[in-house]
């Protein structure tokens, strides 16, 4: 039997991986080009292909190669051919068309031309005309003009070929089944399958991973789940020789799927609907009892224990959107994916394939290859690790010079003078008192100093990447050359204290803040770091606004939120950069709901999330005024309604975004009204507020049981000044 001419597509970047895949089923391979490769085989190579090939896209049938200048030309040229060798006038058509020629410049008035041409054809041999139908034609005719050369082919595929038949349904963006197939081969899973190995995907989406990993594990012909192909209405083709083919394949996946050899194939989804849409797909390419899919954020992921393996392969197709605000919160994404393979996966393979290879330096380990790709139009990296320690890079979140105090030191270590001396005993004799107690806990930023010697009036907070210094603003009284002094003793005695250079001191100055004057920019630097609280990864700012991001006063309140918060729902108030709901979501929260008005401390928040690995679908972060959210959910006929929420409101707020003025102190009781509508029965709410002379109205206890927080709300490096906030533990009272 003479060979056919074959021109086999695929995704880009992926041809060298075809050719061998080719050579394999024992094709004869000739030139490879941009997207596909020539080949030549007998009828059984064109099945094999169609059985057994996970990369291919189409397999084209070259019936002629010709050169063309004009629609005439092309016209005569189609015409030329004998289509009675290859289908009835009865058959279905389709004709697909592109490139361009002169005179042609749309592939709708190319394909037009072409269907004219087999259609005068055959109606002048026969009398009778074969019908046009798009969806799943007898026939399938593909013209390709380039550089005045027609190619004119048979469409054997009649559908691509990663249209494998077993996903019906899709999240958003899924890999295409064949593209999938492509990472896993360049990341040697057929290798590693082989071992007493396991396969994970974290963010499986609708499981195509999961299920083209179990394929190749298995030794599975992917084509056995169409019953669809272009070549069946051929007239050359042979059902015998292709039944015989199907049905020996169909006794191998037998033989696999009976086998209990088979690795560990676990995958994870922060979404349920995904979780459900992945089973369906397992269900459909009947590996139910060979993939295991559960409902799991990123912040829980672990080594899988259903089955002690030796190694395996970890790998995962994350987010990498395009828009500025994306980036920043998957920036933290792609760190928590980093920081849990770093705890969990030594001595695994990791695999990760992203449109934005920047977010994957985030992870913090050192690529040992990177093969580029396409998804689509999308140029991406499939970035592989080797999980040792020696793989660990820094963090991005280095050290950036802070923007220096206005007083002029010198960068040499000072000479306390006697002033000096005795704020630096001060600050030695804070440390030495903190410190059992901040061995015992799982925190690295805390408060040193609040004014203790009242000449040196200043707030000093210590952090891993800086010391925070917030002077609070002199009377009038002291003259600006004493201030400035005493200022610069704060300085020196800090850098001797703690033996960091003045770049590593952030000095501010703190006075009595309105509205939302204490969120205003006070640098632009950008920078971020990370700090650690009760196993939550918190991202503060030390340059850019007064505040750093966390309240470090608050640290109990969100520690008795992080431990009381497991299998309930979460609502948090004024979220601000959400800190709680991190300690809810770590806490074993089932979902949390966070909402500010500031746009700037939502972005933030979502970063904090997605830093510890928790999804926006289960903790999203709403940008919105608490206070007319709080009216709308009054109004609803069933809001829901939260176990545990945390209603922490500015003092004072005239923001432009809202309408009206809020003083706690004159609107908290109708406040805590609207959300104890929201507190489910036997829930808790936690209202906190920084003003001093608050006092709860006595009208709230005669409707709700109230218990005072306030002592337990304040841990020992705050024992100087319990007043700087207020807390109470707010339920509903008993049924009578």
């Amino acid at each position: 039997m003479n060979p056919y001419t074959l021109f086999i597509t695929c995704p880009k970047a992926i041809e060298r991986l075809l050719v061998e895949e080719l050579k394999s089923l024992h094709i004869t391979v000739g030139k490879t080009t941009l997207a596909g490769v020539y080949a030549t085989t007998d009828l059984e190579g064109i099945y094999r292909i169609h059985l057994w090939s996970r990369l291919a896209n189409r397999v084209l049938l070259i019936l002629a190669e010709t050169p063309v200048t004009s629609p005439e030309e092309l016209y005569h040229a189609v015409h030329a051919i004998d289509w009675q060798q290859h289908m009835l006038p009865s058959h279905s058509l389709w004709i697909e068309a592109t490139g361009h020629c002169p005179g042609i410049h749309h592939n709708q008035f190319a394909a037009q031309k072409i269907k004219d041409a087999i259609v005068d054809k055959l109606r002048t041999d026969t009398g009778l005309r074969p019908n046009v139908m798009k969806d799943k034609p007898d026939i399938a005719v593909n013209v390709h003009v380039h550089q005045s050369i027609a190619t004119i082919c048979l469409d054997l595929s009649g559908m691509s070929l990663h249209r494998r038949g077993y996903r019906q349904e899709t999240t958003e963006a899924p890999l295409k089944e064949n593209l999938a197939a492509a990472l896993l081969i360049q990341a040697d899973w057929p290798n590693i399958s082989l071992a007493d190995a396991a396969f994970v995907d974290p963010m499986c989406g609708s499981g195509t991973l999961l299920i083209e990993a179990a394929l190749i594990a298995g030794k599975i012909a992917p084509g056995l789940y169409r019953h669809y192909y272009g070549f069946l209405a051929w007239l050359k083709h042979d059902d015998g020789l292709w039944q015989a083919l199907r049905q020996a394949a169909l006794a191998t996946r037998e033989h696999a799927l009976a086998d209990d050899a088979w690795p560990l194939i676990c995958g994870y989804d922060a979404e349920p609907k995904a979780i459900s849409i992945a089973r369906a797909n397992i269900t459909r390419a009947g590996l139910d009892d060979k993939i295991r899919v559960t409902v799991k954020e990123l912040g829980k992921l672990s080594k899988p224990t259903h089955r002690i393996t030796a190694c395996g392969l970890i790998m995962t197709n994350p987010p990498y959107g395009h828009r500025l605000s994306d980036e920043l919160t998957l920036t933290a994404l792609y760190q928590s994916l980093g920081q849990k393979l770093r705890e969990h996966f030594i001595g695994w393979q990791a695999a990760v394939f992203t449109g934005n290879p920047e977010l994957g330096k985030n992870m913090g380990i050192r690529a040992r290859k990177k093969y580029a790709f396409h998804n689509g139009s999308i140029a991406c990296d499939l970035l592989l690790f080797t999980l040792s320690e020696d793989a660990w890079v820094l963090t991005p979140y280095t050290k950036k010079e802070a923007k220096p105090a206005s007083t002029p030191i010198t960068e040499e270590k000072p000479l306390l003078d006697e002033a000096g001396l005795m704020l630096a005993n001060r600050l030695r004799k804070n440390i030495a008192r903190l410190k059992s107690w901040i061995k015992q806990q799982h925190i690295n930023c805390y408060r040193v100093y609040d004014a203790d010697l009242p000449e040196y009036a200043a707030a000093i907070d210590y952090y891993p990447s800086g010391i925070h210094i917030q002077e609070y603003k002199a009377p009038k009284t002291i003259p600006d050359d004493i201030a400035a002094a005493r200022l610069k003793t704060i300085i020196q005695a800090c850098q001797v204290v703690f033996d960091r250079p003045l770049s590593e001191l952030v000095v501010k100055e703190r006075r009595r803040q309105k509205g939302t004057s204490q969120y205003n920019k006070q640098d632009s630097t950008g920078f971020f770091y990370h700090v650690n609280e009760y196993n939550c990864e918190l991202l503060v700012n030390l340059h850019d606004y007064l505040d750093t991001g966390l309240f470090l006063d608050h640290r109990p309140v969100r520690h008795y939120i992080q431990k009381n918060a497991k299998h309930k729902t979460f609502l948090n108030l004024f979220c601000y950069t959400a800190a709680a709901s991190v300690h809810a979501a770590k806490g074993g929260a089932k979902n949390t709901l966070s909402i500010d008005l500031s746009n700037v401390y939502t972005a933030w928040a979502k970063r904090n999330l997605a830093l510890n690995g928790f999804s926006e679908s289960l903790h999203p972060v709403l940008t919105a005024n608490c206070l007319s959210w709080l009216e709308e959910q009054a109004t609803s006929h069933r809001p829901k309604c939260y176990d545990l929420i945390l209603l922490d409101p500015p003092t004072f707020s005239n923001s432009k975004k809202m309408d009206g003025v809020l003083v706690i102190e004159r609107d908290h009781v109708q406040l805590i009204d609207q959300t104890m509508r929201l507190l489910a029965p036997g829930g808790t709410l936690i209202f906190s507020t920084n003003f001093r002379q608050m006092k709860l109205d006595l009208s709230l206890r005669e409707r709700y049981h109230i218990n005072d927080f306030t002592e337990k709300s304040f841990d020992p490096d705050f024992h100087r000044d319990k007043r700087l906030h207020h807390c109470w533990l707010i339920q509903h009272a008993p049924a009578s």
